[in-house]
């Protein structure tokens, strides 16, 4: 048996794959909530060679992880976050990280509309996603002259002043920033591209997040429920276009989980008692949107996104980039609860922008 060290425990990550995770997706075997954090706490802290740190993250996606997996992960990395909470309660959108590379990013006009509606957001990424190099928030922020590089202190006064804010993950989350070249190398998704959307630097009680098959989407809201550093209100998980948080022309599948009321003594679905995990749909053409992908198409996507939301937030833009901004608006706004329904989402986006204060929330985020 291999001899216990001083700085960790008796899993070192070769270990894990002879004994536990390493004989394929059909036949490996999880790991316990103690291995997992002793894997990821070696992770971060350099200990593998490279070349059994790739195996380790290769056979995680075989075999697939655990919720019970992904709460350890979550909790050692959000050990090592810089947290800074504002003094509202945003809408915490992490679905960012992917990028995209042929729509326009909608999620900054949308979480800006929402913000001037009364409903605050934060979304929160790095530059780039090592293994998909593509357009994010940053880059539409950057092209619209609002400052991405903050501090977390600074991100969450930006969210008091602004109703919205963006985290910049190397300042915000800089042990996971540290693993961009060696997840580069790998050049697939690992663990990581997950639990790095959930880390939650603001400290929101709400979750937004995306998915591409419902049963991911279980999963994130049972990973929360088993990490023992967040305590949600309220998650939701839609399928994204593109894989982003943006919702999609046509059908989008959202899942909706809202947790027990005090007191609440029942088991419900979700993964917590009392809880409550169902699902539903947005048809864009119930609401009058005659919405296809290829109408949200554009070629340079930093910089059209840029000009898309600032012809929005200003009223001078109509037809299918409005309507796709007003929806995902809406759904940050039923998010948080501030409405009871998409519709009256929608409604209240509208207002925000047809009344100048959506416009008025874009100026304020420039001179921050």
């Amino acid at each position: 048996m291999a001899q216990a060290t001083q700085e960790f425990g008796e899993w070192p990550l070769k270990r894990l794959m002879t004994e536990v995770c390493g004989s394929g997706h059909k036949s490996a075997d999880d790991l316990t909530r103690a291995q997992a954090t002793e894997a990821f706490e070696r992770i971060l802290a350099g200990e593998p060679d490279p070349t059994t740190l790739g195996a380790f993250w290769l056979a995680n996606r075989w075999k697939r992880n655990t919720a019970e997996e992904l709460g350890a992960y979550v909790d050692v990395m959000c050990e090592r976050v810089e947290y800074a909470e504002p003094d509202c309660d945003p809408v915490d959108c992490g679905a960012n990280y992917d990028g995209k590379g042929r729509t326009a990013i909608l999620g900054v006009a949308a979480g800006v509309v929402a913000a001037a509606a009364g409903t605050p957001v934060v979304v929160h990424s790095g530059d780039r996603v090592p293994t998909q190099k593509q357009d994010s928030y940053k880059h539409v922020l950057d092209e619209l002259g609002v400052a991405t590089e903050l501090t977390p202190r600074d991100s969450a006064d930006m969210v008091d002043e602004t109703g919205f804010g963006f985290y910049y993950q190397p300042t915000f989350n800089p042990a996971i920033d540290d693993l961009f070249d060696r997840r580069d190398m790998m050049g697939v998704r690992s663990f990581v591209n997950t639990i790095e959307t959930l880390a939650n630097p603001a400290g929101a009680s709400t979750h937004l997040g995306s998915f591409y098959h419902l049963a991911f989407a279980k999963k994130v809201v049972d990973t929360f429920v088993e990490s023992e550093f967040h305590d949600l209100d309220r998650v939701l998980m839609f399928q994204g276009m593109e894989g982003y948080d943006d919702v999609r022309p046509g059908y989008t599948k959202v899942a909706e989980w809202t947790a027990a009321e005090e007191g609440t003594n029942d088991t419900g679905a979700g993964g917590s008692d009392g809880a409550t995990f169902n699902d539903f749909e947005i048809e864009t053409a119930d609401y009058g949107m005659d919405l296809e992908e290829e109408d949200l198409a554009v070629d340079d996507v930093a910089v059209e996104s840029a000009a898309i939301t600032e012809d929005v937030l200003a009223g001078e833009r109509d037809g299918a980039f409005a309507d796709a901004v007003a929806v995902n608006a809406a759904l940050r706004i039923y998010a948080r609860e501030d409405v009871d329904s998409i519709e009256a989402g929608l409604e209240a986006a509208r207002e925000a922008i047809d009344d100048g204060s959506a416009h008025e929330v874009l100026e304020s985020l420039r001179e921050f």
